[in-house]
């Protein structure tokens, strides 16, 4: 019997016939066609080689029972591609198999192959030694058996007859078997969730494996068993029909592995008969143990040769294709294995000819073929030898391996990073090109941060030391010293920020040993090595990176994390973090004063320095005796909140030394209380001087100081201040001219005492009737100067910008002091005198003070976006404050709710959502919020009529009309959905009839808001609705000459149109429910041009177009009148290639009705390379 044919099976998408053909030949003569392209192009796809075979065609039985040829299928009319998934069904197991039945050939077990690799792959050495041991007896059985089992693998029942197995054609058998997947007669196995199948792939590949390994040293090398076997596969692998790619592409990927195997055990014993040939001629030249051994050196390398070439078989003729298969699983399982057969056998796999397909993937529109590409990548990097034949290959791919460090996908991002770490191990990326990869150190994802972390500091930070940079380090033997040095270097990039140098710490610290070494850290600090300098940035920078480092390693984050889940700590976490606790306390314990006493002055390291107590175990003052050092900090702590008046110093020390109170024990705690009492009562010494100043007309900036350091005092704790509240009150009555900023802080000192004063009372058991007309009164004094503050804030505001900030703070303070003290909580209870509402005057001050703060342009908020406290005087903060009298019921919601929603979509994103959490919050409550969205509309269109009558700007006319319409469209998207409209359809009623009535309340003038406003919730309602409102917008306008004022009226005209469009709709939509299915659209009966091998099969031309593909480019949409015609799976998405080719197609088909010409085809093909 002759040498089996090789395949070559070339199906192409994207046109409407196909041809299938399959060439034979004895020889590997283009086995290399492709691959003798440069590695800069990606291959193109192969021209069909259309070569009739000499023997006489042997006809096949299909499943239906028809008698075809090749060619009657591939004219045949039936579907293909992947709608053969949708009409794959379970096959009938009572059904006869198809061309007669078999025994299954292995002894001792009653199932067949394919229930044996379904169900019971222990079984499976057993099974393929049997079938072996017949192969051998009687190879046709054997074979048929095997091949059975293969096409059962696919799902198909199928079986050639053994008597014409050598007759038997494999393109026949093939068009047979894609027949039997157009019927919907084929089951697949590999996708299935049955229990019992769960293992079908594993022992699939196992059943492969070992029948290569059990025929290695007999059937492996006949050329008849695995070379048919190989035709069928590779034929297989490049059908319409997804299972059997998917199947044959598994198999065919399996047995180059297998054979791998086979050549490593082969070319090792080469290499021992190689040195035992040498080592036999050293002692005789000839002899015929000289001959046996050059007798089985041969043997073994025309194996080694053979299984080389079954590879390059199945690599040109199922690889090369599969690879860019529209299945991204058989895409990713393709560049997987291609790089397992590089890594195990780089004699034949490494080099250009087969690395390409790695940098080609790395393009691929699939995450998880990228993500294979570079994990291939990574392992052949690993390995120092395979450097220098990867040359070539880096220089072509390197800068896209650096792009993919910045992948949209995360974790092909973090695995492209560990890659370029490995080209900079070995020198291949010049260091000009990583800048950008600096840059993800503060990106948003923490996966990505920390790997590029990983990057930086085993580059940039850890890198080998020379002579150079020892001497410029001042300490050739300090590595810690040096690393911090490194480091210090890449945080002056990001000195101007502290948030973003705090993300570069938290992204390197992991990695870094150094961070931990808190000895080294405070002698740079002390600067105790003279060689050694630190800039006034660097110093600033260490001593962030010296606080964040601590919190680090007792267990803190400091950069928030994205999922808000409360961070735990395992039982060897929580020693650790106890252990470093330890370790910090021990090195700052007689350290701390001296860093103190250096930095105290300094606003920009002291709130670092000083948070660092919180984070210590201040017991271990009392265990090594060292009460003195503690007390001396708690002293210098007290000296730096009075030397300060900044925000971040003072509430640093704050933090601190309320840390000391609670955290320490014993005379610890004695010591840090009585210096907290003794910080209080400086305090108000302070204060009081502060305040005669004032009244003696002296500068307030003492007063102001101080009202900070209250201020940040009281944030967290009570201060007894009664004495001074008085005072306070003096102050705001008597002197009204005082800044704005000093007033700011007085009242909210004022506020926070009252709130520290109503704690104490509800918490109280017994209130004493003093302490509760002590409270009323302060409150009433409070809310008296608050109001003041309304009546004259607002004309001042036209006097410039100095108003802003006192005027957010009365907003601000008034909405909390009413939440506080809002009659809901003490209705019914002893304190229900504490019970307040503000009247509906009051309300409307304060809503015109919001708005003005609404108002404020973008150019003023830049302006105080680096000021203190600018997160508590922003506008955020102002319509969180409104907002929050409504959400609590501080005030009814019909005063303030439609005020605030009214300014839904005027003031950017961020308020934006806080409205919308606001509503949500109110449709939770009241369903009913029709009143509530209607005047809200009503006041975003006043705001509109009202600019022709006070402005010119016909942009500002323009931008508040948009605005009532942004509104109108944002609040008629709470009742998106046929449901939502359904159960509310009173409320869009509601909404629509009275914002009619409203309309015509002043016609013409107003008769825009019906097409700016109610046409949105028009379009919700049926139409029985739509009718009723129809007749009475006839009705209204019946008696009136619309023709005096055309323009007027032409708004009413649009609504009606609009009406009559959506009732038109409406009955459309009814007449056609009768008909309308659900699920998917039905495929049009007799389409044009569609016969078995149809778009989006498996072919090369759909390969092509849709697999290898940057994933960051956009696709393009088939158009609109196209989807209306052709089936969803062809009207999902299509490449411009695919849209030309139907194109193309369409105009074949008034032409002629028979498949278009190879050389045609050839020439519609376009290239997908680099």
């Amino acid at each position: 019997m002759g040498a089996p044919p090789n395949i070559t099976l070339d199906l192409l998408a994207g046109i409407s016939q196909f041809h299938l053909s399959f060439s034979f030949s004895h020889t590997h003569t283009h086995t290399h066609t492709q691959d003798h392209r440069s590695m800069e192009d990606e291959p193109d796809v192969p021209e069909p080689l259309v070569r009739r075979s000499k023997r006489a065609r042997v006809l096949t039985k299909t499943y239906d029972g028809q008698v075809r040829k090749i060619s009657d299928i591939v004219e045949s009319d039936d579907e293909s591609g992947d709608d053969f998934d949708e009409r794959r069904r379970k096959p009938n197991r009572n059904r006869t198999t198809e061309g007669g039945t078999y025994t299954p050939a292995t002894k001792g077990v009653d199932q067949s192959l394919i229930e044996v690799v379904k169900r019971n792959g222990k079984l499976i050495p057993q099974v393929v030694k049997s079938l072996v041991e017949q192969y051998e007896k009687d190879p046709k059985p054997a074979m048929v058996e095997l091949l059975t089992m293969l096409f059962e693998a696919c799902g198909a029942k199928y079986c050639i007859q053994g008597e014409f197995l050598d007759e038997t054609n494999v393109d026949d058998v093939v068009v047979a078997l894609v027949n039997l997947a157009a019927q919907g007669k084929i089951e697949d196995y590999q996708s299935s969730k049955k229990k019992e199948l769960r293992s079908f792939k594993e022992n699939l590949v196992s059943f492969w494996d070992n029948l290569v390994s059990e025929c290695q040293n007999g059937p492996l090398f006949d050329q008849v068993l695995f070379d048919k076997c190989m035709d069928y596969v590779i034929a297989l692998s490049c059908t319409p029909p997804r299972v059997y790619r998917q199947v044959a592409s598994l198999v065919g990927l399996q047995l180059v592995t297998s054979f791998i195997g086979v050549a490593k055990i082969l070319g090792a014993q080469r290499q021992t008969t190689q040195r035992q040939l040498i080592a036999e001629k050293k002692k005789n030249a000839e002899g015929p143990r000289v001959e046996s051994l050059n007798k089985r050196l041969s043997e073994t390398h025309e194996k080694i040769t053979m299984i080389e070439e079954m590879m390059r078989k199945i690599f040109t003729g199922l690889f090369v294709h599969r690879y860019r298969d529209i299945d991204p699983e058989i895409r990713m399982s393709c560049i997987q294995s291609l790089g397992a057969w590089i890594f195990s056998y780089p004699s034949l796999f490494l080099q250009d000819l087969y690395l390409k397909y790695l940098g080609w993937t790395l393009n691929d529109k699939s995450a998880g073929v990228r993500k294979a590409s570079v994990l291939a990548l990574q392992n052949l990097y690993d390995v120092d030898d395979n450097v220098p034949s990867l040359g070539l290959f880096t220089e072509r791919f390197y800068k896209r391996m650096l792009d993919l460090a910045d992948d949209i996908d995360i974790s092909v991002a973090v695995c492209a990073i560990s890659l370029v770490k490995q080209l900079l191990r070995h020198q291949l990326v010049p260091d000009d090109d990583l800048g950008s990869l600096y840059d993800l150190l503060i990106d948003d994802p923490p996966e990505v941060r920390r790997a590029i972390g990983a990057l930086v500091y085993d580059h940039v930070i850890a890198q080998k030391f020379n002579s150079s940079q020892s001497r410029s380090s001042g300490d050739e033997g300090d590595p810690s010293q040096i690393h911090l040095l490194r480091m210090l270097q890449i945080l002056r990039e990001f000195s101007t920020d502290q948030i973003l140098s705090i993300y570069v710490i938290d992204d390197i610290w992991e990695f870094m040993d150094a961070m931990k070494d808190w000895k080294r850290i405070i002698s740079m600090l002390l600067d105790e090595n003279p060689s050694i300098e630190l800039t006034d940035d660097d110093a600033t920078n260490l001593t962030r990176l010296f606080c964040a480092s601590v919190k680090k390693a007792v267990g803190e984050r400091i950069v928030p994390a994205t999922d808000h889940r409360k961070q735990t700590h395992t039982k060897a976490q929580r020693e650790m973090i106890e252990s470093n606790r330890k370790d910090i306390t021990v090195s700052m314990m007689k350290n701390y004063p001296q860093l103190m006493r250096k930095y105290m002055a300094d606003k920009t390291k002291v709130p670092s320095l000083v948070e660092i107590i919180v984070h210590m175990n201040l017991e271990l003052y009392s265990m090594k005796r060292q009460e003195q050092y503690f007390s001396t900090v708690l002293q210098l702590m007290k000296e730096t909140f009075f030397k300060h008046g900044d925000k971040d110093a003072l509430r640093s020390c704050v933090k601190a030394i309320n840390s000391c109170t609670t955290g320490s024990r014993g005379e610890l705690q004695d010591v840090a209380q009585n210096k907290l009492k003794e910080l209080e009562d400086e305090l108000i010494i302070k204060l009081k001087a502060a305040i005669r100043e004032v009244q003696d007309g002296d500068d307030e900036y003492s007063l102001l100081v101080n009202m900070k350091r209250l201020y940040e005092l009281q944030l967290s704790r009570p201060v007894a201040i009664e004495s001074l509240y008085d005072d306070i009150t003096m102050v705001l009555k008597n002197f009204r001219n005082i800044d704005d900023e000093v007033v700011s802080f007085l009242l909210l000192n004022m506020y926070l005492h009252v709130a520290w004063c109503l704690h104490s009372v509800t918490t109280s058991k017994v209130v004493p009737e003093a302490s509760l007309s002590s409270l009323i009164s302060k409150r009433n004094t409070l809310f008296e100067e608050l109001e003041h503050f309304l009546q004259i804030l607002p004309e001042a505001q036209g006097k410039g910008n100095s108003g802003n900030l006192l005027a957010a703070r009365v907003c601000t303070i008034l909405a909390e002091l009413w939440c506080l003290f809002r009659k809901s909580i003490f209705a019914s209870t002893e304190l229900e005198s504490l019970g307040y509402r503000p009247d509906v005057s009051t309300l409307r001050k304060f809503w015109k003070l919001c708005e003005q703060q609404l108002d404020i342009s973008d150019e003023t908020e830049d302006e105080d976006v680096n000021k203190e406290y600018v997160e508590e005087t922003n506008r955020d903060a102002v319509m969180i404050a409104a907002a929050k009298l409504v959400a609590v019921e501080a005030v009814p919601k019909e005063y303030l709710s439609p005020d605030i929603i009214s300014h839904y979509v005027m003031h950017g994103t961020s308020v934006a959502e806080i409205v919308k959490y606001l509503v949500v919050g109110i449709r939770k409550k009241d369903e009913d919020v029709s009143d509530i969205f209607l005047e809200a509309l009503k006041q975003a269109y006043g705001r509109y009529l009202a600019v022709p009558s006070t402005s010119n700007d016909e942009s500002l006319s323009a931008k508040r009309l948009k605005e009532c319409k942004d509104l109108a469209t944002r609040l008629s998207g709470f009742f998106a959905g046929a449901a939502a409209r359904n159960k509310h359809r009173l409320v869009i009623h509601n909404i629509v009839t009275n914002g009619v009535e409203y309309a015509f309340t002043d016609a013409p003038r107003r008769l825009s808001f019906l097409t700016c406003a109610v046409t949105n919730f028009a379009s919700k309602l049926p139409k029985s609705d739509n009718l009723g409102i129809l007749k009475d917008l006839q009705d209204r306008a019946a008696s009136v000459n619309k023709d005096e004022d055309p323009s007027g009226w032409r708004p009413y005209l649009t609504f009606i149109d609009s009406l009559h469009e959506k009732c038109s709709k409406n009955e459309e939509e009814r007449e056609g429910t009768s008909v309308r299915r659900r699920g998917r659209p039905r495929k049009r009966q007799n389409m044009e041009g569609k016969k078995l091998f149809v778009e989006n099969s498996s072919s090369e031309e759909e390969d092509d177009s849709k697999s290898i593909s940057d994933h960051g480019d956009e696709e393009h949409q088939v158009d609109e009148d196209e989807d209306e015609e052709v089936p969803l799976i062809h009207s999902i998405r299509a490449s411009a290639k695919l849209r030309a080719l139907r194109v193309s197609r369409d105009q074949n088909r008034g032409q002629t009705s028979t498949a278009p010409s190879v050389e045609n085809l050839a020439a519609s093909r376009t290239s997908g390379g680099f």
